[in-house]
């Protein structure tokens, strides 16, 4: 019980009496909404799939591999077309490379090449 009182103290005492440590923290991720707007210039393309194409929606899904600049596991989902325009030389079942970025909180197709 006093391991628990003592670990607990000394991290409340750290709380208060550190507040620069926890802004400076806070701080450095002032960023990072800016610079998800756009995929970085020199974003790896990832792989995948059309699974399925809604133009009407402007949204495209797609099973694809890691996608780097998002810290995105493979996985199934779907996303937003920066415009429907790119989707339509697509169609379901093509294998695809595309560039995505974190648009104000929607996960958004910037562009879309043939895959191998």
């Amino acid at each position: 019980m006093k391991i628990v009182i003592a670990n607990a103290s000394i991290a409340l005492a750290l709380t208060f009496s550190a507040p620069g440590i926890a802004a400076s923290d806070h701080e450095s991720h002032s960023g990072h909404a800016a610079m998800q707007i756009q995929a970085p210039a020199g974003a790896q393309m990832a792989e995948g799939v059309v699974k399925k194409i809604d133009l009407s929606k402007g949204r495209v899904t797609i099973a694809h591999g890691e996608i780097a600049n998002l810290g995105m596991p493979p996985m199934t989902m779907s996303f937003k077309a920066r415009s429907p325009d790119i989707l339509k030389p697509w169609k379901e079942g093509d294998k695809i490379r595309f560039r995505a970025a974190d648009n104000k909180g929607v996960l958004t197709v910037i562009s879309i090449e043939a895959g191998k």
